[in-house]
């Protein structure tokens, strides 16, 4: 599956994008507010393979995908969308050096209109930890609107973690 936007070419993992998506995911900036990471190369890998295996699923319902800069033709980073009846969740990962530049909110735009458009889906959410405030930020920037604060309901890491709720209904 591809997906375009203005500045972005969304699209399915290959077995190559291990090495671009190993550049920031074995980053412990990029990990710190994620339940994995920072990653081995194996670990990288794996899950790779894993994304390339859920795309052979006829009744496929997970997506990963890798963000490529249409300018450069860079893989930047990566989004999904995971569908539950009429319920879906989104997020995002992208590397450092392309914080701050919008291209987490274009593509999370684009995993809700994909979710609405293309899969019928009735709410779509997404959760970040209280500390990643960029991160709440690109969820309000997309019109999601916070439904509440879950305490300690996590535990990786060696602790529990709080999250922040976040979400948009097909009508909103």
């Amino acid at each position: 599956m591809q997906i375009e936007t203005q500045r972005l070419i969304i699209r399915d993992f290959n077995n190559e994008d291990w090495i671009d998506v190993h550049k920031y995911a074995s980053r412990h900036d990029v990990a710190e507010f994620m339940i994995w990471g920072p990653n081995s190369e194996d670990e990288t890998k794996a899950y790779i393979e894993q994304q390339i295996m859920k795309q052979q699923s006829a009744e496929r319902t997970d997506f990963e995908f890798g963000v490529i800069l249409k300018e450069t033709n860079a893989l930047i980073g990566g989004c999904g969308i995971y569908i539950k009846d009429r319920n879906a969740e989104i997020g995002y990962c992208f590397n450092p050096e392309y914080w701050g530049s919008g291209y987490a909110t274009e593509a999370s735009k684009a995993m809700l209109k994909l979710g609405f458009n293309n899969f019928n889906v009735h709410r779509v959410f997404a959760t970040c930890r209280p500390g990643n405030i960029p991160s709440a930020n690109v969820l309000k920037r997309i019109g999601m609107k916070q439904e509440g604060h879950l305490r300690e309901h996590m535990y990786h890491k060696g602790r529990y973690h709080d999250s922040l709720l976040f979400s948009i209904l097909d009508h909103d």
